[in-house]
C-alpha cells in the first residue's frame, strides 16, 4: 500500500484548518495534524508549502459518453477524456443523457462510468433523460436507483424547454415519487436533476409539484439557473423556500451576449442576496453540446461543454469575486456531495482521499488524488487511460 504525506498545505475541509500535514493511505485520509512525523515503508512525502489542499471537485452533471445531436448526426459530441477530468481536478462526477436517448443509451453511459471508476476517478449516473416517460435500465426508476450501485437518481429531466416532452405536474410528481422511494430503499439521495430551459415558465412546474403533492422540495435539484437574470431570480426565490440550485460553468460568448450570467458571478450574486453556499452547486455540462438557436428554435451553432470549467469557476469565485475559499469549496465540491448523497466533498479522518492541491498564488492545479491514488503530481499525469 502506497502512503502519501502531504506536508505544509493550507487545508480547507471546506472550513480552513490553517497549515496542516495530511496522511493518505488505503484510499482514505488517515491523519491530519499541524506536524506529522511518519516513518513507514512506501511513504511518499510531498512538500506542499505555498499550496492549498481542498476536496476534489464534484461535478453534478457531465455527459461522459457524449451528447449533442441537435444539429443532426454530425453534431453528436465525443465522450469525456479521462485525462481531461484529472487535469481539471474533478474527482467525482455524475453522468446524464440529454436530448438524445435514441442513439445514446444508458447502457453505454453506465459502461463508461464503470470504466472511469476503474481508471481511478468516481463516476455515478442518473437514469432517464430529458423526456418522460423515463427511459431506464431495469424498466423502473426505483429499481435502477435501488439495484444499480452507480445510479443515484433520475435526470436530467427537461422543463421550460421546447426540447422537453412538456411534462405535466402529475407526471413529474410521479417520477419524483419513484426516485424518492428508490432512494429510500437503497440509502441514496434519489434526487431528480432538472434541466431548466429558456421558457419564461421557469420553475413554476416544480413549484406546483411541491405545493400540490407530498414530494419535498429537496427531492429536486434544478440546473442551468444562470441562464439569464430572470431565471437566476427565480432560483434565488426557490432557495428561500428551502430548495437548492445548480449553475452551469460551461458557456460561450453567444450565451453571455444573450444574457447568461457566468456561474461564478451568479454564485456571488446569490451569496450577496443571502443564499447559503450549502444550497448551491456548479456543474460543467461536460461534453454536452452548447446549442445556439435562432428565434424560430432552429439550430445555428454548436459548441462543447468543458470539464475544466468547474475549476475555472472556482478560480473566478476567489480571485475575481473575492469569495472566501471555504465558500468556493462548498459550492464546487461539498454542497454537491451532500445534495446528491455522495461520499465526497470533505477532508476529515476516514474520508475517501479525493484531494486537489492548488498553487496558492493563482489557484492553478498542481496535484490530484482520487481514491488515495496520486493521479497527477506537480502537473504531470501519473495515470493515463489506455486510449
Amino acid at each position: 500500500m502506497s502512503l502519501f504525506l502531504i506536508k505544509g498545505a493550507q487545508v480547507y475541509v471546506p472550513e480552513s484548518l490553517g497549515r496542516m500535514d495530511v496522511l493518505v493511505g488505503g484510499g482514505k485520509v488517515l491523519a491530519i495534524d499541524a506536524q506529522l512525523a511518519v516513518d513507514m515503508p512506501n511513504l511518499h512525502t510531498i512538500d506542499a508549502t505555498g499550496q492549498v489542499l481542498i476536496p476534489g471537485f464534484v461535478d453534478p452533471l457531465a455527459h461522459i459518453s457524449g451528447g449533442g445531436g441537435e444539429g443532426g448526426f454530425t453534431s453528436r459530441t465525443p465522450a469525456l477524456n479521462f485525462d481531461d477530468a484529472v487535469k481539471a481536478g474533478v474527482t467525482t462526477m455524475v453522468a446524464a443523457l440529454g436530448t438524445d436517448a435514441i442513439t445514446r443509451s444508458l447502457e453505454d453511459m453506465l459502461a463508461t462510468a464503470k470504466a472511469i471508476n476503474e481508471y481511478g476517478l468516481n463516476a455515478y449516473i442518473y437514469t432517464g433523460n430529458y423526456h418522460l416517460p423515463a427511459v431506464t435500465l431495469t424498466g423502473s426508476v426505483s429499481k435502477d436507483i435501488m439495484l444499480i450501485s452507480e445510479c443515484i437518481g433520475v435526470g436530467e429531466v427537461a422543463i421550460s424547454d421546447h426540447r422537453s416532452s412538456q411534462p405535466t405536474m402529475q407526471q413529474l410528481a410521479e417520477l419524483a415519487a419513484q426516485a424518492r422511494v428508490g432512494g429510500m430503499l437503497s440509502g441514496k439521495a434519489g434526487v431528480v436533476f432538472i434541466h431548466v430551459g429558456p421558457s419564461d415558465t421557469h420553475l413554476s412546474l416544480l413549484q406546483s409539484v411541491v405545493s400540490e403533492s407530498d414530494i419535498p422540495i429537496a427531492q429536486f435539484h434544478p440546473t442551468h439557473m444562470n441562464r439569464d437574470q430572470a431565471l437566476l431570480d427565480a432560483g434565488i426565490a426557490w432557495t428561500q423556500t428551502g430548495g437548492s440550485i445548480d449553475f452551469t460553468a460551461s458557456t460561450n460568448e453567444h450565451f453571455i451576449a444573450e444574457g447568461e450570467i457566468p456561474a461564478a458571478q451568479a454564485v456571488a450574486i446569490a451569496l450577496e442576496q443571502g443564499v447559503a453556499a450549502e444550497q448551491m452547486t456548479i456543474s460543467t455540462d461536460a461534453n454536452a453540446s452548447l446549442p445556439v438557436f435562432d428565434d424560430k428554435g432552429d439550430l445555428i451553432g454548436l459548441e462543447l461543454g468543458d470539464i475544466a470549467s468547474l475549476h475555472e469557476a472556482f478560480q473566478q469565485l476567489v480571485l475575481e469575486h473575492n469569495v472566501d475559499i471555504s465558500h468556493a469549496v462548498q459550492v464546487c465540491s461539498t454542497s454537491a456531495a451532500k445534495i446528491l448523497g455522495l461520499p465526497a466533498g470533505s477532508i476529515t479522518l476516514g474520508d475517501n482521499a479525493d484531494l486537489v492541491l492548488l498553487d496558492q498564488r493563482d489557484l492553478s492545479i498542481t496535484s490530484v488524488f482520487a481514491k488515495g491514488r496520486c493521479l497527477m503530481l506537480n502537473q504531470q499525469l501519473q495515470v493515463k487511460a489506455p486510449f
